[in-house]
């Protein structure tokens, strides 16, 4: 998706510049308008000149020890740019430290602290800019940073118990597939050829196992092409406007994955909507910035509608229900919210919960895919026995 780099002016005649990524000019036109902000100038940033910082990968760690040192110098009376100073002298993450960099050098030209973070897009979220931006209007930037920070760290927990749940399993058919590997590419082919030396009649089950493995050994490379075929037609189907949907919404209704699937991504739009109000962003801005960042084209559409809903004068809760995709539990508690004037702490609450379901649901998978591991394996080892000893136990008998 390209970004557009622009020019415009607020309400207070201030100039505001920033990079925003979206999938044509008219998109930016319109959500700048729907911030109050007046277009002076607005281009697309050529590819050539991305606004990637270096070829390296942000570590989450770095940008949260970013973030918790720079509302603990802020807090203690630092001006903001000594404070990009010392960390930027610090810091030793290869991708933070050259858009620290620049970003220190663009506050001394005279830009916003929030200005000069929106041109780095691929290290500092949407989130995370117009936070900053609503914590320099409303003079609590120490108390944002903080906030950010425990936002970030709980975001990389999260991830981190589902990449360590989902380990094991991963390991075990990982290691499992290349012992199969093995044994069809260089252990059936020695039985075969003592099955063929002793002129025995196969079993069908046995002649079907050594039709496998001599494919496995002769073939194997047409596996891996069709393999790398799929995968590389998947992806490119993925990237289409219509192909991303479809594997979004095949994402959200395939057995026990998607219901996983829909509680973090339930989890994401609360904790990050509860937030952005909490912290001063409006309501408009605030569910554009988790559209972005939910990360699936379905629920994407369906927060796009409920915009276009609020615009028209309903509450929050009403386009939420009528998707279908939100559970009622969610819905309810935003009414409740809605009603009680508390909708962002009922949303941060709400999130936490579906944390939880998520750590629940990652632990009863792993532990329902363990056992279903050893079912495969055992089936397999079964049927290659099975298939070597039928022989065996005919030659026994026609010898008898």
């Amino acid at each position: 998706m390209p970004y557009f780099a622009y020019t415009a002016m607020d309400s207070t005649g201030r100039q505001v510049k920033a990079v925003m990524e979206a999938e044509h000019e008219a998109l930016v036109l319109g959500r700048l308008r729907e911030q109050q902000l007046q277009v002076v100038d607005i281009k697309e940033l050529k590819k050539k000149k991305a606004v990637t910082v270096g070829k390296h990968k942000l570590k989450m760690k770095s940008l949260v020890v970013f973030s918790r040192q720079f509302a603990t110098m802020i807090d203690a009376g630092i001006p903001i740019l000594r404070c990009l100073e010392i960390l930027t002298s610090q810091c030793k993450d290869q991708a933070l430290k050259p858009a620290l960099e620049a970003i220190t050098s663009d506050v001394k030209g005279g830009l916003s602290l929030n200005e000069a973070l929106a041109k780095h897009p691929t290290i500092f979220s949407k989130l995370y800019v117009n936070m900053i931006r609503a914590a320099e209007i409303g003079g609590i930037l120490d108390t944002i940073l903080d906030r950010l920070s425990g936002f970030l760290e709980y975001e990389a927990e999260v991830k981190g118990k589902i990449k360590s749940a989902m380990m094991y399993p991963i390991l075990v058919l990982g290691f499992s597939q290349i012992m199969l590997f093995v044994l069809f590419s260089f252990v059936l082919p020695k039985f075969k050829e003592i099955f063929d030396g002793m002129d025995v009649e196969l079993p069908a089950v046995t002649a079907a196992l050594f039709a496998m493995g001599d494919f496995m050994q002769k073939s194997w490379w047409m596996i891996l092409v069709a393999l790398g075929a799929m995968l590389f037609g998947l992806k490119s189907y993925s990237k289409t406007p219509k192909g991303r949907y479809q594997m979004d919404w095949l994402k959200l209704k395939f057995p026990i994955m998607g219901e996983l699937s829909l509680k973090m991504s339930v989890a994401r739009f609360c904790r990050t909507l509860g937030t952005l109000i909490n912290s001063g962003v409006p309501m408009m801005r605030s569910l554009e910035i988790v559209s972005e960042t939910l990360g699936n084209q379905v629920l994407c559409q369906a927060v796009d509608q409920t915009r276009l809903s609020i615009r028209e004068g309903n509450k929050l809760s009403m386009p939420l229900a009528n998707s279908g995709l939100f559970p009622a539990m969610v819905t309810q508690m935003i009414d409740i919210g809605e009603e009680s004037g508390r909708l962002s702490d009922m949303l941060v609450k709400v999130g936490d919960f579906y944390d939880s379901e998520v750590e629940q649901t990652v632990k009863g998978l792993t532990s329902m895919i363990e056992p279903l591991l050893i079912i495969f394996l055992g089936v397999i080892v079964g049927f290659i026995a099975i298939s070597v000893m039928t022989p065996i136990f005919k030659l026994v008998n026609s010898v008898k």
